[in-house]
């Protein structure tokens, strides 16, 4: 999908520990970080997760937003993040995860693993003001070009 317009999605996502509605399109005028992991309470993804989180004023410094989606509900999202990090959850959160519990959204964007239930691990998108996909690792600077 890159150089093509992001696929729209719109779901349910916990957002500082509660239920809200959300879809692409509120992101608009703003890049957009967005995120699959495989599956909440995994060990292999939490570290990134938290990381984000962590680091989210620097994004938004960027006019940049930041959103984790995975294949889980929304209650299985929120017992995560009240779980302590001592105890491998992700402790509160500074960014919208997503539930994708249809997998569609996972479907729509290629990063679905249908034989495994959940979505590849690592999957970032970078989706520019516009709309347009990127595949990108994070390094952005003020000077990445808006299309």
């Amino acid at each position: 999908i890159v150089s093509k317009p992001a696929p729209h999605w719109e779901g349910t996502a916990v957002v500082n520990g509660e239920f809200k509605e959300l879809k692409i399109t509120d992101f608009r005028g703003k890049y957009l970080v967005f995120f699959f992991y495989p599956l909440d309470f995994t060990f292999v993804c939490p570290t990134e997760i938290i990381a984000f989180s962590d680091r989210i004023e620097e994004f938004r410094a960027i006019n940049t937003e930041v959103v984790g989606c995975s294949v889980d509900s929304v209650f299985t999202h929120l017992a995560w993040i009240n779980t302590p990090r001592k105890e491998g959850g992700l402790g509160r959160l500074k960014y919208p995860l997503l539930s994708d519990l249809n997998h569609q959204i996972a479907k729509d964007y290629g990063v679905l693993l249908e034989n495994e239930g959940h979505t590849l691990s690592k999957s970032k998108l970078v989706i520019s003001q516009v709309g347009r996909s990127v595949d990108e690792t994070l390094r952005f600077s003020p000077g990445f070009p808006i299309y």
